[in-house]
């Protein structure tokens, strides 16, 4: 009796499991491979796309980080302009130590300056000759003041000076890639990549 009951469960739970058992019992799945050698299944997710609305505080930052973001977009060729006509002057006056000849050779350079880039600078907004005079500091390592300084005298960088003060703006402002001009430094490395220049 007791063999026959078990032979009946046996039956009976066979019947079952096969008809269980369907085309979609067995999913074929993606394994990882463990460096110990053991396998793990894996699936990958479909992406989903989340929409929000900026508000308040993020719309605030991302309208900052915009405007940074074009500024610096127009104004980083000409700080690299700057910095490599600063390094054709110095080659120039390396070896010049007579005053007059270091004024005629600057001068000459400054009436071509004016000639390429007089229109186009005096077409920037006071924000954008901020980031300007930063992103000239970062190209040369000196800043605005000291190359005017440097270049024609400390009257005229202390005029000039005063006039950056009266537009909010200041003439010896420096760069801090890793402090207060982080999200400046991330752009320039953004443009650098899109448009190929060299640090």
């Amino acid at each position: 009796m007791v063999v026959l009951l078990f032979f009946c469960a046996g039956v009976v739970g066979n019947v079952l499991h096969a008809q269980t058992r369907g085309p979609y019992d067995t999913v074929k799945v993606y394994a990882y491979i463990t460096p110990e050698g053991d396998t793990i299944p894996e699936s990958i997710l479909p992406p989903v796309e989340v929409l929000g609305k900026l508000t308040g505080q993020w719309k605030r930052h991302w309208a900052e980080w915009t405007r940074l973001r074009n500024a610096v977009y127009v104004t980083y060729p000409y700080a690299i302009a700057a910095s490599r006509i600063m390094n054709e002057i110095n080659v120039k006056l390396e070896n010049v130590t007579d005053k007059k000849q270091r004024r005629a050779i600057i001068k000459s350079r400054e009436k071509e300056l004016k000639r390429d880039f007089a229109d186009k600078l005096t077409q920037l907004s006071v924000y954008q000759g901020k980031v300007l005079m930063k992103l000239i500091y970062r190209q040369t390592g000196n800043n605005c003041y000291e190359i005017i300084q440097e270049y024609k005298g400390g009257f005229n960088a202390a005029f000039w000076q005063t006039i950056a003060i009266v537009f909010g703006s200041n003439l010896k402002q420096n760069y801090d890639p890793y402090g207060k001009d982080l999200d400046m430094e991330k752009i320039v490395r953004d443009v650098q990549l899109m448009y190929g220049y060299k640090s």
